[in-house]
């Protein structure tokens, strides 16, 4: 078996083994694939930009003739030098190119191929984990350990510190795709730049500034009890690109600042008071959240925090279906707090 366990990867890519020319990188994380398909490439050729280093190939077109891999491998180059060629998998079946590849690997070019999520029975698959001459790399959505090693590694290259409440806030909403994970914490970089320490104040503002117009009219109507309007504007914050995760922090932020809220009235504290100190929210906002607030007792608030952090951890575990499982999430928050 040719298929990189997690420790091996980092040093395979950093130097790719030339007895192993073929390398398949594949998973649901396509960020991840993307990743490292540019670190084998960056490492296999002098210069990406050379046309005559690196060939660029589409699977759905090798698959009607899978003989023009085999030739552009072995292909001499004219001026020497190292050579690659980058397949982007699609839907059809190119394997008995690759396999001959495996058979007869090329001297001196490198083969990265890059795919979606295969089964194990998969012929590309199946074919670069069994033979000796190629690699399998699978690339599945980032846990805590690595999400924790691209925030400190973007905290280095920044030259900052990171508070653990900020670190802990980030880590809520980060995970299922790499590439969008490491735009978002560069983001934050951008914003906390000339600062010594990115504060949770910073994570916060970042994350509400993003999309908040896209944002609040979902947050609102899932506390308000309206589900009509929460599917209505979640549809169009995808529509504008709003990710999930900032959907669904912004969401467990409201909840607890809610539950904050509603103890305090619990306590004797008048619910405008309770709102204003907690919740601090805009003049349009504010009669939603008061709405809310007399609505929604302490329990079933908490009822919702954990409703809603079962639903981001499952999101991490099924990227795929983020999407879908945040919308679910967001309506059933809005059909229990519908019920008085």
């Amino acid at each position: 078996m040719t298929a990189l366990s997690a420790r091996e990867i980092d040093s395979f890519l950093a130097k790719p083994d030339s007895a192993r020319p073929i390398v398949l990188v594949y998973g649901p994380d396509q960020g991840l694939v993307r990743e490292r398909a540019d670190a084998l490439i960056k490492a296999s050729v002098d210069d990406v930009n050379d046309p005559f280093a690196l060939v660029r190939m589409e699977g759905d077109e090798l698959a009607a003739e899978p003989s023009r891999l085999v030739e552009e491998a072995m292909t001499i180059p004219l001026f020497g030098g190292r050579r690659a060629i980058r397949v982007k998998a699609g839907g059809r079946n190119f394997a008995s190119g690759v396999e001959t590849l495996v058979n007869d690997p090329p001297p001196d070019c490198r083969v990265v191929i890059e795919a979606g999520e295969l089964r194990r029975d998969a012929p590309l698959r199946a074919l670069c984990e069994k033979a000796k001459t190629a690699v399998a790399i699978a690339c599945y959505p980032d846990g805590v350990r690595e999400l924790t090693k691209l925030i400190d590694d973007e905290c280095r290259a920044a030259n900052l510190r990171i508070s653990a409440d900020a670190k802990s806030t980030l880590l809520s909403f980060l995970g299922g795709d790499r590439q969008a994970s490491r735009n978002e914490v560069a983001k934050l970089m951008l914003y906390a730049r000339g600062e010594d320490e990115v504060t949770l104040d910073d994570v916060q503002a970042i994350i509400t500034d993003a999309s908040a117009l896209a944002i609040d009219p979902i947050i609102d109507g899932a506390f308000a009890g309206k589900p009509a309007d929460v599917e209505a504007a979640f549809s169009k914050a995808l529509a504008a690109d709003t990710g999930t995760g900032t959907i669904m922090f912004a969401a467990q932020r409201q909840a607890a600042m809610l539950h904050k809220a509603r103890l305090a009235i619990d306590d004797g504290q008048p619910p405008e008071a309770a709102c204003d100190r907690f919740l601090r929210p805009h003049f349009s906002r504010r009669d939603a959240m008061l709405a809310a607030l007399r609505n929604l007792s302490a329990e079933r608030l908490q009822q919702f925090m954990l409703q809603l952090g079962d639903a981001v951890f499952e999101m991490r575990q099924r990227p795929a279906l983020s999407d879908t499982i945040a919308q679910r999430a967001l309506m059933l928050v809005a059909a229990n707090a519908r019920r008085r």
